[in-house]
């Protein structure tokens, strides 16, 4: 029932409230007990008659209290809510069908929200919940029906449900829907809520799921107005980078900030793609050093790197080109080319040794190897077969450097050339000529050269011209000083090709005499990409080593994944099976984007109702305290009236009674991370409190002020405590919250500190208290948990660097990663990695053993978010996903967990194990 704002959701019991005239009645006629007054023998002369007598009948204000009280017990029953909405209008469970593709993402907190609250509703009603994701599971194929669950499973079905970083499959809700059409695996009269993500799927197919889901009862399609911005794969030409961004819609001038990050997820750069009020999709141009080139690793959005609910749309990734460069030199007669002074290869193979790696053959030897480089001089001469096979090379990705001379001013239809040539060649200077050797120009802006001094002493007597076409100018890398094109270059597919228009030699110009040479050659090693595949590497499974989450977060991939091979990766659609990421050995990964393949992003051709949060109140623990409240208050007042209770005493009583109750009185929903007010002044520790910690072991945690991250540390530690509970020895107490500037530390064994969420600076008592814990035996964890947000392969996260920041003046000694023969990986279970919420971030503890605590480290810090893994509800269900791996991750952060308190317990007695059979073979002489 309905009265404006209000919901009732019982409202048969508000026909209790005919029967208050009734209870008036009955408590009008029913007078107090009697006051008892003694009656020694010694007095039988006095007291006799009292002076108050004693009602016929109770105070009408006592009557009315009960009454009221009476009333706010029915009106509690009834349930009231405000705001809670209309009730569902079929006689079946609520079904959730839930978008959680990689679209999802930037608005995942309003959609689990919005679920949350409808799971809520149905809980209310006594409804079930059946929860359907659109989004198949990593490794999955398909869709199932969902289970019927009761509200609470319901709630934590939901939090493990994250995005993917793949699309919605909508197609495969409507083929199961139609698969169980007509039998008992979904119940029909359903009331459906669609969270949808608000893109649209091109064609019908979202029609025609709605159709289906409104035959099936009620539907109510929920989404967010704006839609997420996409980068496609980005291109590093000779200019630089240029990544093409898209938005969904035409709209108003928008800015949209870029971060460019190396292989090891460090910033290298920041770029800006601007939108005109006419467009949808721009091409961003990030200029970049040469030397930085080689580097990029994947550019994001802004928001991506600041934790701003990013998404796999919104990063894209680069092969790893950094690897190994070997360069091969092209050439028939190997002997006459080293000539010294005279040959080409003795100027070659002069600026480019000691620091490369150079290898000398034929077309058909080189072709065989491993090369990201070829040099082919003009003294070398190759066939037609062989010239295809090279341009087959540079289109999988190599780069050939050319040199001109006699052969090819005399062929200059070459098709191995950045440019059209002329045929012949210019003589500048010479017994009859009038010109004189040319000098080098400035290098233009967008040339690899850019940056190098330009020798004055360098000149050019002989060249091959180009023809005057009309992109000349962009593929002139290097000019003379009439003009004239020096080196040119372009892109051939994945590869260059680049053309001297001198010879390797002295022959036509004293450049390979000049230090310039070995720069301009080195400058070209720099813009070449790894080593192309060969026909057998491009058929070797190529095994996933990173992959992209639903946020956008670059983590280790499991090793259940399939790997793929690199004919395949390039037109692989990223999927549960190959998720986005990063594929291959270290020293040559390859990059599988979600976007490369992505259609544009388009709005959901459908009505829409908006994502909002709710705002219903429940009323019904509020009228329960106020009628418990009035209660103890009438109990108060009883008492008093048959002379049990003084006045003062009856005071007293009340306001404890009323304090009791404050203190329980149930809370109102809100949301840990809306919260700005801030926490009160923490107390220090009363004697009391004092005796607690010392007679009972527990685990603390360092108090931020940041209610959510406090909250996931208590969480965290609570759940790892009954995890000791269950499988260990150890007699654990409740978690403790610690306040650094006013608590002792003494008591606790182990402290775990949150750092993303610490702010301001230590004061100097807190500095005094951990430098004197720690030098006492006390171990700290310290959790960056910044492994999400930071780190194609490391790297330091915004954690991390505010944990340089914030530990300054503390005595932290020198720290190394965790060995596989560190006693924390056998203190209770044997331990290979140490995960959390994530994986992939290195365990950092003492370098050196601390001979003052035993050798035990005083130190840890990680970046997995371990708390959040470890963090269950009151009724031991998980509160937050873990990724990649599942429950099976979870399980292993527990006994990370585990591990470390009974490594902080106990120190490294586990460490004796080793020397057992020496000890054995002594005990046996």
């Amino acid at each position: 029932m309905n009265i404006g704002s209000l919901s009732i959701l019982a409202p048969a019991l508000l026909a209790a409230f005919l029967a208050l005239p009734i209870l008036w009645w009955l408590l009008r006629l029913t007078p107090p007990s009697p006051k008892r007054i003694p009656f020694p023998a010694i007095r039988l002369l006095f007291g006799l008659i009292p002076h108050e007598e004693t009602p016929h009948r109770t105070p009408w204000w006592l009557i009315l209290l009960r009454v009221v009280i009476a009333a706010l017990v029915i009106a509690a029953l009834s349930h009231p809510v405000w705001n809670a909405g209309a009730n569902f209008g079929r006689s079946g469970p609520l079904l959730l069908l839930v978008d959680n593709g990689w679209s999802a993402a930037p608005h995942w907190r309003e959609a689990n929200l919005a679920a949350d609250n409808l799971i809520d509703q149905a809980a209310r009603e006594g409804r079930d919940v059946l929860l359907l994701p659109t989004a198949p599971g990593l490794g999955q194929t398909g869709l199932n029906p969902p289970d019927r669950l009761a509200p609470a499973q319901a709630k934590a079905a939901l939090a493990n449900l994250a995005p993917q970083p793949w699309p919605g499959r909508r197609d495969l809700v409507l083929a199961m829907l139609e698969r169980t059409a007509g039998s008992n695996a979904l119940p029909t009269d359903l009331n459906t809520t669609w969270l949808s993500d608000g893109v649209g799927l091109p064609g019908d197919a979202d029609a025609e799921l709605a159709a289906r889901l409104e035959k099936l009862g009620d539907l109510k399609i929920v989404g967010p107005r704006d839609l997420p911005v996409i980068l496609r794969p980005a291109k590093i030409d000779a200019a630089g980078l240029k990544i093409n961004v898209e938005r969904p819609m035409v709209g108003a001038a928008q800015s949209i900030a870029l971060r460019i990050l190396d292989h090891d997820g460090r910033t290298i750069s920041l770029g800006k793609a601007g939108f005109a009020a006419s467009r949808n999709a721009v091409e961003a141009n990030v200029p970049l050093p040469l030397e930085l080139r080689g580097r990029v690793g994947a550019v994001m959005l802004q928001s991506v790197v600041e934790g701003d609910n990013g998404q796999a749309g919104g990063i894209v990734l680069l092969d790893d080109s950094a690897g190994s460069k070997p360069i091969g030199v092209i050439t028939d007669n190997a002997a006459a080319a080293r000539q010294p002074l005279l040959g080409e290869l003795y100027y070659v193979e002069r600026a480019l040794q000691p620091g490369n790696e150079l290898r000398v053959g034929t077309v058909a030897t080189l072709a065989k190897q491993p090369l990201s480089v070829m040099i082919l001089p003009d003294g070398s001469k190759i066939s037609d077969g062989e010239r295809a096979t090279l341009a087959a090379w540079v289109e999988d990705g190599g780069t050939l450097i050319r040199f001109a001379g006699d052969r090819l001013a005399l062929a200059a239809d070459d098709s191995l050339l950045p440019v059209r040539l002329r045929q012949g060649d210019r003589v500048l200077g010479g017994a009859l000529s009038w010109s004189k050797p040319a000098s080098l120009a400035p290098f233009p802006a967008a040339s690899p050269f850019i940056g190098l001094d330009v020798p004055k002493d360098v000149t050019v007597n002989r060249q091959v011209l180009a023809q005057p076409d009309i992109d000349l100018g962009a593929k002139t890398w290097a000019r003379l000083s009439d003009g004239t094109p020096l080196v040119t270059g372009t892109k051939r597919g994945d590869g260059y090709i680049v053309l001297f228009h001198v010879s390797a030699n002295t022959a036509w110009s004293n450049l390979a005499l000049s230090g310039l040479y070995v720069d301009m050659l080195n400058r070209l090693l720099m813009l070449a990409a790894g080593v192309p595949g060969t026909a057998q590497d491009k058929a070797t499974p190529l095994p996933p080593a990173q992959i992209i989450d639903g946020f956008g977060r670059l983590m280790p991939a499991p090793s259940s994944l399939t790997p793929l091979s690199a004919a395949d990766l390039k037109d692989q659609i990223s999927g549960p099976l190959h998720p986005p990421g990063l594929y291959g050995p270290p020293e040559g990964r390859r990059a599988l984007n979600l976007t490369a393949h992505l259609p544009a992003v388009t709005p959901l051709a459908l009505s829409l109702d908006p994502l909002a949060p709710s705002t219903a109140i429940d009323w019904k623990p509020w009228l329960l305290l106020l009628a418990a409240m009035l209660l103890a208050a009438d109990i108060a007042i009883g008492l008093a009236m048959r002379g049990l209770l003084s006045r003062h005493r009856a005071a007293t009583a009340m306001s404890l009674v009323v304090a009791c109750l404050v203190i329980l009185a149930p809370s109102p929903r809100a949301l840990a991370q809306d919260s700005t007010t801030p926490p009160a002044a923490v107390q220090p520790m009363t004697d009391d409190e004092i005796i607690a910690a010392a007679d009972t072991t527990h685990l603390a945690y360092v108090r931020t002020g940041i209610p959510n991250v406090d909250a996931t540390s208590r969480a965290g530690l609570f759940g790892l405590t009954t995890k000791l509970l269950e499988r260990t020895s150890a007699d654990m107490g409740e978690p403790v919250g610690i306040d650094l500037d006013v608590d002792t530390l003494d008591f606790y064994p182990i402290l775990y500190w949150p750092i993303a969420g610490s702010s301001g600076s230590l004061s100097d008592r807190a500095v005094t208290e951990i430098n004197r814990y720690l030098a006492g035996g006390g171990m700290i964890l310290f959790d960056t948990a910044d492994q999400n947000v930071v780190g194609i392969t490391g790297g330091l996260g915004p954690g991390a660097m505010r944990l340089q920041e914030l530990t300054g003046g503390l005595d932290i000694p020198t720290l190394a990663p965790v060995g596989p023969e560190h006693v924390l990986t056998r203190s209770f279970y044997l331990l290979k990695d140490f995960p959390g919420r994530w994986v992939g971030g290195t365990l950092w503890v003492e370098s050196a053993q601390n001979r003052l605590n035993d050798g035990v480290a005083s130190v840890i810090v990680g970046s997995n978010d371990y708390a959040a893994a470890w963090a269950t509800d009151d009724y031991g269900q998980p509160l937050f996903p873990v990724t990649p791996g599942g429950e099976k991750q979870r399980e292993f952060a527990y006994r990370f967990g585990i591990n470390l308190v009974m490594y902080a317990l106990t120190g490294k007695y586990k460490e004796d194990q080793v020397h057992v059979p020496a000890i054995l073979e002594r005990l046996g002489q």
